[in-house]
């Protein structure tokens, strides 16, 4: 309690040491609150189906720049889809014509190699020469290269 009762019916008032917590708890808990609601919405949400890779993960970026290509051929920078015409003009706004930025590229397992060249050749063609693919981990991998035909 931050006042104490007085047993002297004089008028000094006694001096209180005792630090109240009460303000500070709310705050740490409306803080945990907003970051509670707003982790979710710092992920890329848009599905495709990840070809496997065995090769060791790289350390992430604290702010990924993520280029998704769809089946349907479409890109997305993030979770905003860009049309192929303005691919450049967008993508040196999301880096601020930092050229250096590496760009992780996904592409959907149905997408042609050719259609995933193409994508890397607009970035090339853009200045963005740092481009790393996206897969998923070794153990999905094996088994789509196992349900493969073999070649003779």
């Amino acid at each position: 309690m931050a006042g104490g009762i007085r047993e002297s019916g004089g008028d000094d008032l006694q001096e209180n040491h005792e630090i109240n917590v009460t303000p500070f708890i709310d705050v740490m808990l409306v803080l945990l609150i907003i970051f509670m609601v707003a982790a979710p919405l710092a992920t890329v949400d848009i599905n495709v189906d990840l070809p496997g890779s065995t090769a060791s993960a790289t350390p992430r970026p604290d702010e990924p720049l993520f280029l998704t290509l769809k089946r349907d051929l479409s890109l997305a920078v993030g979770n905003d889809p860009v049309q192929r015409a303005s691919f450049g003009a967008t993508i040196d706004r999301l880096t601020e014509g930092n050229k250096d930025t590496r760009v992780y590229l996904r592409a959907d397992r149905a997408v042609d190699y050719g259609q995933v060249m193409e994508v890397m050749n607009l970035l090339r063609s853009s200045g963005y020469l740092k481009v790393a693919l996206v897969g998923l981990d070794g153990a999905s991998s094996a088994s789509a290269a196992g349900s493969a035909p073999a070649a003779q």
